[in-house]
């Protein structure tokens, strides 16, 4: 058996009960994905301030890189040099990548790219913000866009997202869609969804050809994405559009999508919603990742309603801050509270961090600028939500979900308000 043979696949679980949820087993040519899964962000072939050895002892299963990034530096054709992304970084397991879609447009147009939309407070003057110095302009053939480096103009096509995701060599990657915003409006948004719905169809062409064109290389994934915004009809339209352009791919030979992110401006409120409007039109037979997700209440809500694995760099960048998760809510070691509290972060939930290092000792880290600091808050934030996923798995497949949820959630949001 030649390693391109070796394709990707995925076992399900167990089904929760009352809901669309389900424990599962991605299984990759570098390895297995128990799902629910958390996948920590190595934007730029790394996961910031941990070598992967730390980010393997953390529990990670999989690690995310950034198309758009590595484009950019040092270039997809050097990490393709170096034997793909996992090679390039030492990382011994699967890889995720995806397509520089959310980059290219948050990056770019720069206006609120986040799950937690609310639009009710929003002025004019920050509506014509979001409309002055655009660095990305979107046609229906792909973006222009200024790089963040040095202000270089580049363009991203469905094509060129596909020739960089091959050339990165990860195992699961995303087709190049059009990230939108709550701010826009209906009609733009139904032509973004068939904007997005012929991007996919290119993403699939393109990566058949590579596909055929790289003998020898570890067989790659494409995994479509689901647009919508907040509307139920629109949501369904576009899954319904991407089984298929599966289906027509299948029908003739060709490699189809191996799974399906969720992706877009979502707002928190119905969240839950969304995410089962999509994966009620999903098959059983294919993962399912939610982009951009990490608050703990989200990650139950999203895993209840059927998402499979997660992406998001809140529990990194908050660490190099001095933020922390704990079993109580998340706490800033930067407050002069910790200047003598030589506990550990979270004694109970323990942890290499939490066993070996006080928060008297972090607090002086970061007030010093002490490079440690950042390290030691991202590794304990790190294993606490892979550690919090892997739990709610075993929740699943022991029939207590539900028992958890409520027991973890009431204790950690105890306090807010």
């Amino acid at each position: 058996m030649t390693e391109q043979s070796v394709d990707l696949s995925f076992t399900l679980g167990t089904r929760l009960d009352g809901a669309n949820g389900r424990t599962g087993v991605i299984h990759t040519p570098h390895g297995d994905i128990r799902t629910p899964a958390f996948i920590p962000v190595a934007t730029k072939a790394t996961v910031k301030t941990l070598t992967p050895e730390q980010v393997r002892a953390a529990g990670a299963q999989a690690i995310l890189s950034n198309a758009y990034h590595l484009y950019l530096q040092p270039g997809s054709d050097i990490v393709d040099e170096a034997g793909g992304v996992a090679a390039f970084e030492n990382w011994r397991g699967p890889t995720f990548t995806d397509s520089g879609g959310f980059q290219v447009m948050s990056l770019g147009v720069g206006f609120k790219k986040i799950l937690a939309m609310d639009i009710t407070d929003l002025t004019e003057s920050d509506i014509r913000a979001a409309n002055k110095d655009r660095m990305a302009r979107v046609d229906d053939d792909g973006v222009d866009f200024k790089s963040v480096i040095d202000g270089s103009a580049h363009r991203f096509t469905p094509e060129k997202s596909m020739q960089i995701q091959h050339q990165l060599g990860a195992d699961i990657m995303f087709a190049f869609d059009e990230l939108t915003t709550l701010v826009d409006t209906r009609a733009y948004q139904e032509h973004s969804v068939e904007r997005t719905r012929l991007w996919a169809q290119r993403c699939l062409e393109e990566h058949n050809r590579l596909t055929l064109a790289r003998p020898g290389k570890p067989l790659q994934s494409l995994w479509g994405v689901v647009q919508g915004a907040n509307y139920e009809d629109l949501r369904r339209q576009a899954v319904r559009g991407l089984l298929a352009l599966d289906e027509e791919a299948r029908a003739e030979a060709r490699r189809g999508f191996g799974g399906f992110g969720i992706g877009g401006a979502l707002e928190k409120e119905i969240l839950g919603t969304i995410t089962s409007w999509v994966t009620d039109e999903l098959p059983e037979d294919k993962p399912r990742h939610m982009l951009g997700i990490s608050e703990p209440d989200d990650l139950f809500t999203c895993i209840e309603n059927g998402a499979d694995t997660f992406d998001c760099v809140a529990p990194t960048r908050l660490g190099r801050r001095g933020g922390v998760y704990t079993l109580d809510g998340r706490m800033n070691l930067m407050a002069a509270r910790f200047k003598r509290d030589f506990t550990g972060i979270d004694e109970e939930f323990g942890g290499y961090v939490s066993e070996n290092y006080s928060r008297a000792y972090i607090h002086h880290l970061l007030k010093a600028k002490e490079f440690l600091a950042g390290t030691l808050c991202t590794l304990h934030n790190l294993e606490f939500m892979l550690r919090l996923v892997d739990n709610i798995r075993a929740a699943i497949d022991e029939g207590r979900f539900y028992e958890y949820r409520d027991e973890f959630l009431g204790r950690y949001y105890a306090g807010r308000g």
